[in-house]
């Protein structure tokens, strides 16, 4: 199964200036308990920005170039290579990923945040008439979790 995952704030801003521009614990530890085990395929960008391969589980970078390696992930050079991919696949991320790989998703984890940042990356639009809430939780804000927000869980129809 091909999933995407992402987090986006108003104005589906997901990223400013190569970094997310909120801190939202409880966005990475849902993000952990979902994606650990499985793969996750991202951008070249994506990957630099997080400085590493997350751990336990399998890291693929997809990028045009044919001569970019880093330790502890694998490399795909053509989006066609994520439906050879083994077991459950998260499209992680950035932006040109997503809109490349969205024909492929087959279900979507989305945390909205409902907060305006600024921002220069931006998820896809995407037509939601294609698309089942499985399921809605929303999000507990506190001291550490500032930003009011929800996570969603869509599969394609």
């Amino acid at each position: 199964m091909i999933s995407l995952i992402v987090a986006y704030a108003d104005q589906s801003v997901i990223g400013f200036k190569n970094e997310m521009p909120w801190h939202l614990p409880e966005d990475l530890k849902h993000v952990k308990q979902l994606t650990e085990g499985n793969t996750i395929v991202m951008g070249r960008k994506t990957f630099e920005s997080l400085g590493r391969p997350l751990p336990n589980r399998r890291n693929v970078v997809l990028t045009r170039d044919e001569t970019f390696s880093a330790e502890g992930i694998d490399v795909i050079n053509h989006i066609d290579a994520i439906n050879s991919l083994e077991g459950k696949v998260f499209i992680f991320g950035g932006s040109t990923i997503y809109d490349q790989t969205m024909h492929l998703v087959e279900e979507m984890h989305i945390t909205r945040i409902h907060r305006r940042f600024a921002g220069d990356t931006f998820f896809p639009d995407y037509d939601p008439s294609e698309w089942e809430l499985v399921d809605k939780i929303e999000g507990t804000q506190d001291e550490k979790n500032r930003y009011p927000y929800e996570f969603l869980h869509y599969r394609r129809k």
